[in-house]
């Protein structure tokens, strides 16, 4: 499992960012607060709060495809 945090900030950006979701098998989903929802959905998402960042939790035990998960999501993640 792999936790990082992200900043949703416009429409395109939910829209791509669930098109690289979409695209693995694994789980994931995303934290904000008491709140949780499949990433993989996009009205999941617009349920939640994307003033603040939100957190993602990513259920995979494969390193090398959390790794290209990662890299594909750099756009989002926030330091």
């Amino acid at each position: 499992m792999k936790k990082v945090t992200i900043f949703l900030n416009t429409i395109s950006d939910v829209k791509d960012f669930v098109g690289v979701v979409s695209k693995y098998d694994f789980s994931v989903d995303l934290v904000s607060g008491r709140y949780s929802v499949d990433a993989k959905s996009i009205m999941g998402i617009f349920s939640l709060d994307l003033s603040k960042p939100v957190e993602l939790v990513a259920h995979s035990e494969n390193e090398k495809e959390c790794s290209k998960f990662m890299e594909e999501l750099k756009p989002f993640i926030i330091k």
